[in-house]
């Protein structure tokens, strides 16, 4: 197998020629015409002085050209840096400046944005080059030239990508991965969930996240598999898709599967065609697995559904296999995947933190040896700040959390993040975030505020603070609930004590 992008993106020219990689509406793109794109943007990213290991940050939702524009900057022997979509432009920024990014790919306008205005207004980008439209690669293209000796010289250790997340104390930190660990973790998804050449692959898990670049983009090159990416979710144009392309993998948060199920007129399409479903980032009812497994009408007749467990550091660490059961899908997260390790660090041989070692764990946060330290022990084991248990059949148990992070609509949310931005918000004296249970999202945040002063003559209001926080996080991020209090409960060291708001 490969063990570069640039290598395996060749390989899959040469074995599946005009097989379709990408599928976008009417346009079409084979895996031979992929490569030739590749190539030409990655030659005009070197052209605009792109050296080997120099990053380029992507801010764009799912399409072709995202594929196009990624691929390209590993081509060319750089380092990807691809970030969230519904980031704003100072959270982007931020990224981009602790990066020294040379290039930045943006999809201005999207959802009705000014993203290239807001960017610039965040930093001078002072290392930035130019910024590029991902819809004008055309634009950056040029002659391939000598674009294959760049490719041939980036090696499996090599940095491919730089994935930030963020850390319980709200900065984001950026998790590296080697070419060998992104092609290895999508390797063994590949055939663990047994994707093949005829599949149809519909990618509603954003590109940005491991999700859908490594379970998505680089599983489509390893495959032959055709990808069908999706800028946003449509519960109507998602059942449109299913049904006239055939779609077979439809891997996702369980939220896209509940919508699917409470779809009004969902009897009526014919979503037969679907076979595979890896699911998870949330908690899976049982009852949810059997519908998705039971056949149509009552469920979505899908063959094979089963869950996984990772995180940006790791990716993938513990999946389910085909027989297993509903109960063994919906409450474990699976055994350990080829290649990695899993312990749980307890003195009563029940719950504790879940530690992860293998090959899939990234090399390390970005510049920031300390975080590092703290996070990958000397012995190589992740401290994941999960608690769980493992059964005799290997099967992982997540059972609570260490960390304050909680998931909404698949992504992670950092409470300590959400609150530095909230803290900033004039008439807020105190603030603690945690997530509370939602029926469609798993999680949303929950922000506690206490006011300052003593007058409640033109106090802040719910809507003051949530407005006040969609102007500078995404939208994920925003708290969906505030109350109001006198003040946080706290222990004698000052420490927030979320346990007591979740009580409450």
């Amino acid at each position: 197998m490969p063990t570069t992008l640039p290598r395996v993106l060749r390989a899959a020219a040469d074995r599946f020629g005009d097989h379709p990689a990408y599928v976008e509406g009417d346009r079409v793109l084979s895996f031979i015409n992929l490569l030739h794109d590749v190539r030409r943007v990655a030659a005009g990213y070197r052209s605009r002085g792109l050296e080997r290991g120099g990053r380029v940050v992507l801010w764009a939702p799912n399409s072709i050209d995202w594929a196009v524009a990624a691929l390209a900057v590993t081509y060319a022997g750089g380092t990807l840096v691809p970030v969230n979509s519904r980031y704003t432009g100072s959270e982007v920024a931020d990224v981009v400046d602790r990066t020294g990014a040379l290039l930045v790919v943006v999809a201005d306008g999207f959802l009705g944005r000014t993203q290239v205005a807001d960017l610039r207004a965040a930093s001078d980008l002072a290392t930035v080059v130019e910024v590029v439209e991902v819809t004008r690669l055309d634009a950056v293209a040029t002659d391939p030239g000598d674009i294959d000796r760049a490719a041939d010289a980036v090696s499996r250790d090599d940095v491919a990508d730089i994935l930030f997340t963020s850390g319980t104390t709200g900065r984001s930190k950026g998790a590296m991965s080697a070419h060998r660990q992104t092609i290895g973790v999508a390797q063994v998804w590949a055939d663990l969930g047994g994707v093949r050449a005829d599949d149809r692959y519909l990618v509603v898990n954003p590109f940005f996240h491991s999700f859908g670049y490594k379970i998505g983009i680089v599983v489509g090159l390893l495959t032959g598999a055709t990808l069908y990416p999706v800028a946003t979710f449509d519960l109507d144009a998602t059942m449109t898709l299913i049904e006239t392309e055939r779609i077979t993998l439809l891997p996702g948060a369980p939220t896209i599967y509940q919508s699917l199920l409470g779809a009004p007129g969902r009897e009526e399409r014919d979503l037969s065609s679907l076979r595979l479903a890896v699911t998870g980032a949330a908690v899976v009812p049982v009852v949810l697995i059997e519908r998705m497994r039971a056949p149509a009408p009552e469920g979505l007749g899908i063959d094979q559904v089963v869950t996984a467990f990772g995180m940006t550091e790791a990716v993938v660490a513990t999946m389910c296999r085909e027989d297993d059961s509903a109960e063994t899908v919906a409450t474990t997260c699976g055994r350990a995947i080829p290649g990695m390790e899993v312990r749980i660090d307890s003195t009563t041989g029940e719950a504790g933190e879940l530690l992860l070692r293998g090959e899939h764990v990234m090399l390390g946060y970005l510049d920031d040896p300390a975080a590092t330290a703290e996070t990958v022990d000397a012995d190589g084991w992740l401290h994941t700040g999960d608690v769980g248990t493992v059964d005799e059949a290997g099967n992982l148990r997540i059972t609570d959390r260490l960390k304050d992070m909680y998931i909404s609509g698949g992504f992670n949310v950092y409470p300590a993040e959400v609150e530095q931005a909230l803290a900033r918000l004039g008439g807020v004296a105190d603030v603690a975030v945690i997530g509370v249970p939602d029926e469609r999202l798993g999680e949303v945040g929950k922000a506690y505020v206490v006011r300052s002063g003593t007058s409640s003559e033109g106090a802040l209001t719910v809507e003051d603070v949530i407005a006040f926080a969609r102007q500078r996080l995404a939208n994920f991020k925003v708290p969906r609930h505030v109350t109001f209090v006198d003040a946080l409960p706290r222990n004698l060291s000052g420490k927030v004590l979320k346990t007591a708001l979740r009580e409450d």
